[in-house]
C-alpha cells in the first residue's frame, strides 16, 4: 500500500527549513522507531521522494499492516514535530495528513 503524507500549511513552512535528504532521514528514522512498537512495515523510498518540498508530500510504502494504521500515523505526526519545531523555533499543530494512494488488491 502507498500512502502520501501531505504537509499542512504550517507543516510545509516547517519542512522548508530542511533539504530533501534530511527529510527522508528524519521520516525514516522516526518510522523505524515506531515500527518497533507497531506491527507494521513502512519504508520511505528515495526514488519516490525526490521532490518532497516541491510536492509538499512524503510518500511511504506500507507492508504487513497488523495494527491500527491511523494510530501509527497519528503518533508519527506527533513525533515528527520534534525536529521540525527545533529548526523552526515555533509551535506546530498537525504537520501532515495521510492520504491512501494505492491499496493492494486482495
Amino acid at each position: 500500500m502507498r500512502v502520501n503524507l501531505k504537509f499542512t500549511n504550517k507543516g510545509q513552512v516547517a519542512v522548508e527549513k530542511f533539504n530533501n535528504e534530511e527529510l527522508i532521514e528524519i521520516f525514516s528514522r522516526y518510522i523505524k522507531t515506531l515500527c518497533k512498537k507497531y506491527d507494521i512495515s513502512v519504508t520511505v523510498p528515495e526514488d519516490l521522494n525526490e521532490q518532497i518540498l516541491e510536492e509538499g508530500t512524503v510518500k511511504v510504502v506500507l507492508d504487513k499492516i497488523n495494527c491500527d494504521m491511523d494510530a501509527f500515523f497519528k503518533e508519527l505526526s506527533r513525533d515528527i514535530k520534534v525536529p521540525l519545531v527545533k529548526r523552526l523555533g515555533t509551535k506546530l499543530d498537525n504537520v501532515f495528513k495521510t492520504e491512501v494512494v494505492e491499496q493492494e488488491q486482495s
